[in-house]
């Protein structure tokens, strides 16, 4: 199915984090390889795919049915293999879409993580992806970038303080839709990394 998981030597069972990969670029990018290793690094089984018209090498993203059955398809596997006592999905931009999308009626899922939420296409703030995220009644991690041509910062703040207390939103000051602040920042990742850890802490741990 093209999944690859990483489960910590000192793994206790609670925590697992799936993770699905922007439209470009799949999970072996350096962005998905450095959370993929690093969660793990911190304890949490970490998980990561390729949706399907990746793994056939394909350009164009599936349609939504078609990436969220793979979604489901993925928790489910992880959920049957490991059972872990929580669940936490998400991902890098459309990874994260998908997950948001699947979540409230997916068994076993427990909050979500979003590396770059994609509010709406660039320079088209009209068309806002906002409205399922009020019905959902998980919490949920926003890790954004002000510089980030997909969510234009005044519109995540208003749609965050809608959801209300289940969200928690981090900026990066200068990040852009990778998170990233110039072309080898490694900074701005460790610190979406740290904001994930803190976050589970914070509210989520078993």
């Amino acid at each position: 199915m093209g999944i690859a998981a990483l489960e910590p030597p000192s793994w206790d069972g609670k925590f697992a984090i799936i993770l699905g990969h922007g439209a470009g670029q799949g999970m072996e990018s350096p962005f998905m390889s450095y959370f993929h290793r690093e969660l793990a690094n911190r304890g949490v089984l970490s998980v990561t795919f390729n949706f399907d018209y990746m793994e056939q090498r394909r350009r164009a993203p599936d349609p939504q049915p078609k990436l969220q059955a793979k979604y489901r398809a993925v928790v489910e596997e992880v959920i049957s293999k490991y059972a872990p006592k929580k669940v936490v999905i998400g991902g890098k931009s459309m990874g994260g879409r998908v997950a948001s999308y699947i979540a409230g009626d997916t068994p076993g899922v427990s909050g979500l993580v979003f590396l770059g939420y994609p509010l709406h296409p660039p320079g088209k703030t009209e068309q806002l992806r906002d409205q399922h995220l009020y019905q959902l009644k998980l919490p949920m991690l926003f890790v954004s970038g002000t510089r980030d041509t997909f969510a234009e910062r005044d519109l995540l703040d208003r749609v965050v303080r809608k959801i209300g207390p289940n969200a928690t939103l981090l900026w990066i000051d200068g990040g852009d839709h990778s998170l990233k602040r110039a072309r080898k920042d490694g900074d701005s990742l460790r610190v979406a990394l740290d904001a994930i850890m803190n976050w589970l802490d914070a509210g989520l741990r078993p």
